[in-house]
């Protein structure tokens, strides 16, 4: 990985001491002919270096926004974010220049998108894309540039790379346009990776192929993920933290282990119901009663107590519940998280 001094001369003012990523109280809305969608209403959430953080939801709840924000490729209008703070390094990314921004933007903090056949030019090698990144960021010459990304096909597992950098990305199977999406992201050493649904529309063995390569090339970079997932499953070997977010919110925060061994918030909780058991073969499937609310007109109070059955009155109001520390680094929006927990 590129040396400290080096990350530090992307952006003016960086301090190496400061959390690696970090997301306070960010809010965003979409401005439309129908209203204004509250996507995101004040999600909080830290990233260290080496460290994966699960984004945990269902569609719709924001957590795809969230990290076109960190970004920065929100598209405006009808999108704005209206409050918060995104800091890379102590840097909040949202008062700095456009210029610096995309400095920080693939060199620093990279993405890779859900759907990688429309994230890959159709009309383009895998190479030239792959290579074009080397040319314009770093000023590497044709012939260093196409070695750099055979190189990268490569450490993603790519069959005969050296060949296969000649093919467009219609030729790739979905696995393998996943890895293409992994090494286009690698390629200039960011210290953050955002993987946003990366195993969506994948068989099961591929996903396990394409998470467990994720997690060897994080070991081997030491880089902070973010992971953006509406499946418990894929997360459960993977993170060292989730955060469960709901209607633009993050309700519940907490280590890994603690999540799956008693979820504190009762949205988690019936997420965690609703996965189907091998143990409970026969049984009924418990579904959250209910939908997810509009996002033009989100309920007063906890935005989750149509849907929850350990909504009480204080529920109903405003404000919304806060951030009640549940443990040391463990916190949920719940008034009654200790009735959940079965305190």
């Amino acid at each position: 990985m590129t040396d400290i001094k080096a990350q530090l001369d992307v952006l003016p003012g960086l301090d190496p001491r400061a959390p690696l990523l970090q997301v306070n109280d960010l809010h965003v809305e979409f401005r439309t002919r129908d209203g204004v969608a509250k996507a995101v209403n004040g999600a909080s959430f830290w990233l260290n270096p080496g460290e994966t953080l699960a984004i945990l939801g269902e569609s719709g709840c924001g957590k795809s926004v969230t990290a076109q924000a960190i970004m920065g490729i929100l598209e405006t209008p009808p999108g704005h974010i209206t409050r918060g703070e995104i800091r890379y390094r102590g840097v909040d990314l949202l008062k700095v220049r456009e210029a610096e921004r995309r400095r920080v933007r693939a060199n620093r903090v990279a993405m890779i998108f859900q759907d990688a056949l429309s994230a890959l030019n159709p009309v383009y090698t895998v190479g030239f894309q792959l290579a074009e990144l080397f040319r314009v960021h770093r000023g590497a010459s044709r012939a260093d540039a196409k070695s750099r990304a055979i190189e990268l096909l490569d450490q993603v597992r790519i069959p005969a790379a050296k060949s296969r950098i000649n093919d467009y990305p219609h030729q790739f199977s979905g696995g393998m346009r996943q890895r293409v999406m992994i090494a286009m992201a690698l390629a200039l050493d960011p210290e953050v990776l955002i993987a946003d649904e990366p195993t969506t529309a994948l068989d099961v063995t591929v996903q396990a192929q394409i998470m467990g390569l994720l997690a060897e090339l994080q070991r081997q970079r030491n880089m902070g993920l973010i992971l953006i997932t509406h499946d418990m499953g894929v997360v459960a070997d993977v993170a060292d933290r989730i955060s469960v977010m709901y209607a633009g919110r993050i309700v519940e925060e907490a280590p890994v282990y603690d999540i799956y061994a008693r979820p504190a918030h009762p949205y988690t909780r019936a997420l965690l119901e609703s996965i189907p058991r091998l143990d409970l073969k026969g049984q009924q499937l418990t579904a959250i009663r209910g939908l997810p609310p509009a996002l033009t007109a989100i309920p007063a109070g906890c935005a989750f107590h149509p849907r929850c059955g350990y909504a009480k009155e204080p529920c109903r109001q405003d404000p919304a519940p806060p951030a009640y520390a549940v443990a040391p680094r463990r916190t949920a929006r719940c008034h009654f998280f200790r009735e959940v927990l079965g305190e």
